[in-house]
Formats: C-alpha cells, sequence, structure tokens
C-alpha cells in the first residue's frame, strides 16, 4: 500500500502479545515537513484554498466588529468539543453537552468532552500570551484532555512509551494480533519519535506565509500529528485542536472562534481515508483539497451562528431595555448568559461580582422576562440557560 517513499519510510517493528505471542510488522514514519517543500496542487485545489481563506477573512472580519468576541468563544466550544469527541467515539446529544456544568464525575463520557473545552481555553491562553509552544505544552494540552477519563494512565501527559495502532483494516482476521490487525500503524516509541515531535513543533511555530498558504501549512500540519500519533490517546482531538491554534497563532484569526470538527464528523470515512493516502500514495492534492473545502464550510457556519447569536444578545438587550429593569448588570447577565449555556447563581454571583442576593434577583427578573429558562437537572444547585442561545448552537446550519 505505501508506493511513495518521499513522504515516509515503513520501520520494522517486534512486539510480544499475551495471547498470540511474538510479532513483527512494520510502522509508518512521516517524512519531516521541513524537507517536503510544497506540494503540487491542482487548479481545483488552489481554487479550495482561496475559497478557504476568503471564508476565514470574512469569520475574522466578523468578530472585530463585535465588542466582545471572546463571550462567543466557550458556546463555540462546546458544539466543538462534542463534535470532536463524537469522532473518536464519544458521543454525547449536543443539548446536553451544552447544559452540562464543569463538575462532571470521574471516567464519565461527559468528563471528556468538558476536558476538551478546558485544554482549548489552555491552548488559547498559552499562545494568546505570547508564549512558545513546546512539546512540553502540548504534554500539558494532552495531560487537561485525559485527566479524570478511562484513558488517562501511566503515559498521560507525555510523549508515548508504547507502540499504538490506529483503527482496523477491512478483512483482518478476528483472531489477528491489534497491531497487524490495525489500518495504520504509526511511529514507533523512542528518541525519533521525540526528535519528529521536537522537529514538528518547530515547523508549527514557523510563519510559512511567504512559501505556503496558511490553509495548506496547516493541512500539513494536522497530516503530520496525527501520522506521528504521540500520544497515547487523545491524538484526534489534540490535532483538530492545532488546526484552529494555528490559525490564530499566524494571525488568520484574531479570535480562536472556528468551529471544525462538525464538518469532519459527517465525512469521517472520507476524513480518514483522506489522510491515509498521503502516507500511501503522497496524494497531498486531495486531502489538502478535502481540508480546505472543510475549513471553508465551518468558517461559513461559525460565521452564520456568531451573527445569530449577536442577533440574540442584541434581543435580549431590548427586551430588558424595554422592562422596567434599568441596571447595568441585569445587561451583563445578558452577556453572561450568551457565553454561558449552563449557570448557577453562585456563579452569576462571582462572574458579576454582586451578592447573592442580588443575583439570584438578576436571574428571576430575566426568567420573569422569558429570557432565561431552568435547566432540569439531577444535580443540588438549579441551573440556568437562555434557550434562544442553545437553540443557535443546535440549530444554526
Amino acid at each position: 500500500m505505501f508506493v511513495n517513499a518521499e513522504v515516509g519510510s515503513l520501520v520494522p517493528i517486534q512486539g510480544n502479545d499475551p495471547v498470540a505471542g511474538p510479532w513483527e510488522h512494520q510502522a509508518f514514519v512521516p517524512t519531516p515537513l521541513t524537507t517536503i517543500g510544497a506540494p503540487h496542487l491542482a487548479p481545483t485545489a488552489y481554487l479550495a484554498i482561496a475559497n478557504a481563506r476568503a471564508a476565514l477573512a470574512a469569520l475574522d472580519a466578523t468578530a472585530r466588529q463585535l465588542p466582545n468576541p471572546q463571550l462567543l468563544r466557550r458556546p463555540t466550544l462546546q458544539r466543538e468539543a462534542q463534535s470532536t469527541s463524537a469522532l473518536e467515539g464519544t458521543y454525547a446529544p449536543l443539548t446536553e453537552v451544552l447544559a452540562a456544568d464543569d463538575d462532571q464525575p470521574p471516567g464519565s463520557n461527559m468528563r471528556e468532552i468538558v476536558n476538551y473545552v478546558w485544554m482549548a481555553t489552555q491552548a488559547f491562553q498559552h499562545v494568546g500570551s505570547g508564549r512558545p509552544l513546546a512539546v512540553g505544552s502540548l504534554c500539558d494540552l494532552q495531560r487537561t484532555l485525559v485527566q479524570g477519563t478511562k484513558d488517562e494512565g501511566p503515559e498521560t501527559g507525555r510523549i508515548r512509551h508504547t507502540q499504538v495502532a490506529v483503527g482496523r483494516r477491512a478483512g483482518a482476521p478476528m483472531n489477528e494480533t491489534p497491531v497487524r490487525a490495525a489500518r495504520f500503524i504509526p511511529s514507533p516509541p523512542g528518541q525519533d519519535l521525540e526528535a519528529n515531535m521536537s522537529d514538528f513543533v518547530d515547523w508549527f511555530r514557523t510563519d510559512h506565509a511567504k512559501t505556503l498558504d496558511p490553509v495548506v501549512a496547516a493541512a500539513m500540519a494536522h497530516y503530520q500529528f496525527e501520522t506521528l500519533h504521540p500520544f497515547h490517546d487523545g491524538n484526534g482531538r489534540v490535532g483538530r485542536l492545532l488546526i484552529v491554534l494555528q490559525l490564530y497563532l499566524h494571525g488568520v484569526l484574531s479570535e480562536p472562534t472556528l468551529t471544525v470538527s462538525p464538518w469532519f464528523e459527517a465525512r469521517r470515512t472520507m476524513y480518514y481515508d483522506r489522510l491515509h493516502d498521503v502516507s500511501c500514495r503522497g496524494n497531498w492534492n486531495d486531502y489538502i483539497e478535502f481540508f480546505a473545502t472543510g475549513i471553508r464550510e465551518s468558517a461559513d457556519l461559525t460565521r452564520r451562528q456568531m451573527l445569530a447569536l449577536v442577533k440574540v444578545q442584541e434581543s435580549f438587550k431590548d427586551r430588558v431595555r424595554a422592562s422596567a429593569l434599568r441596571a447595568d448588570t441585569a445587561h451583563l447577565l445578558v452577556d453572561f448568559a450568551v457565553a454561558h449555556t449552563s449557570f448557577t447563581v453562585r456563579q452569576v454571583q462571582s462572574a458579576l461580582q454582586v451578592s447573592y442576593g442580588r443575583a439570584n434577583t438578576l436571574v428571576q427578573q430575566l426568567l420573569d422576562l422569558g429570557i432565561l429558562g431552568e435547566i432540569h437537572s439531577s444535580g443540588s444547585s438549579r441551573r440556568f440557560s437562555a434557550p434562544e442561545v442553545v437553540d443557535v448552537l443546535v440549530n444554526t446550519q
């Protein structure tokens, strides 16, 4: 299957299965991006890239026009968390994700999804503060992602020291060892993997604007990270976060409010096939065209959601102004309700820096105006949300 030596090489690996005994196989090690150069692309791929750049520019222009685009970061991150986790086999309905609080029990599916929001927030704060990204930074992100989940283990928060296998090959015998039955075998652990990750981070941090379009650079970086598969768990979710992080790092997006995983989740088979085809045949063209199309449609959808959320926010403030309420804190609570799809009175108290009684009164006043609704949950604290905000995130297409 692997017929293009320019993109990588096969190396021998061996191990011992507790049931089947000793085995030998081969793993794929991608060529460092520093030696690959710009891929040769067809006109249709260049058109897809241009369309993606235009959509990203429109999204960024819209974000720059908003008084506080960071208000919309968390709700769009929750949508991203739901879809990127679903791609890895952890599914929860979006309405439940939006209603979830941060205090989820260890080992639950919702814990994995909430962790993604924490990880992304941590990554954007790291880059936004001007700190350089390093291999250790990626390890910290992976630790945040899997902490308290079923994937947490001895290799959490570090480059893996064991061999992993990805997927299952069609037609593989049921009694075959996991490695030999796998569809793809990433790089073996050891010094070479660690060196290749250092090379990857150096390439990721570099602004390639003079030689590569940022969309092409993001596509190549995503392929390289997923192919190296540096962690024991969480590679897909970290890798898709890096798409947005790279566009943010190099100034394509001034606000990292871009949701990419719903598009890839809807086309998961093609997504995995396109990545695999780069390794097998060096087919950068079809992969980058597919990737750029996904970025364009994702940017268009995120922009529509952004505009819809701003419209809802303005509608809420019009309702407050038309009522007997005049306190500025009522408008602040509107902003908080747009930014947080589920919250308690205590959280309102902390965010608005008011007394508990005042926070409780404000929540009740917005309940009376129909802006907020109470969420029926099994938790001990009453939780609230703005149903129209949830509706935008669930139903905007």
